[in-house]
């Protein structure tokens, strides 16, 4: 399915193949396709690049399409790989993890820091932390795919 560019997004460079691979979705995904483009919410003289998901519903396009900033998308990566590495050692806790230090990390970002933590005012997290877990567990092969060949791109560009 060919990714629409009549939209206010642009797209530059696309896999139109998305839904083929989208994890444990693939081959049954509404989406259907990630592009890197001019971001639909440029303003007058700015011009902002952004990554999106395209959902289709079968019939149209979806107005769930996600577009992100290309550092919100890299924010999530580190997010994602931070609390990989917290699971990695939760067993030590008998909450998966210290409800005294709910704070995982600060990851110094711009001259601040990116803080990484517990979400203590989820009134289930002692059940939801469990099922995040279980499906972190399952997704384990899917995840440490991309997170390898991510790391290896990542050599090859220098980083």
């Amino acid at each position: 399915m060919k990714i629409p560019t009549t939209l206010k997004h642009k797209p530059v460079i696309v896999s139109e193949n998305y839904e083929n691979v989208d994890g444990r979705y693939a081959y049954n995904s509404d989406a259907k396709g990630l592009s890197l483009g001019l971001a639909q919410w440029n303003d007058r003289g700015k011009v902002n690049i952004s990554a999106k998901v395209w959902r289709h519903t079968g019939e149209k396009w979806s107005r769930q399409s996600e577009e992100l900033p290309l550092h919100r998308v890299l924010d999530l990566a580190i997010l994602i790989c931070r609390a990989q590495l917290h699971f990695r050692e939760a067993y030590r806790y008998e909450k998966f993890y210290d409800p005294e230090r709910t704070t995982i990390d600060r990851i110094g970002l711009q001259g601040d820091a990116m803080t990484v933590s517990i979400c203590k005012d989820n009134p289930m997290i002692d059940e939801d932390i469990k099922l995040f877990l279980q499906v972190l567990s399952k997704d384990d092969e899917i995840l440490s795919e991309r997170l390898r060949t991510l790391s290896s791109i990542l050599k090859e560009m220098g980083y």
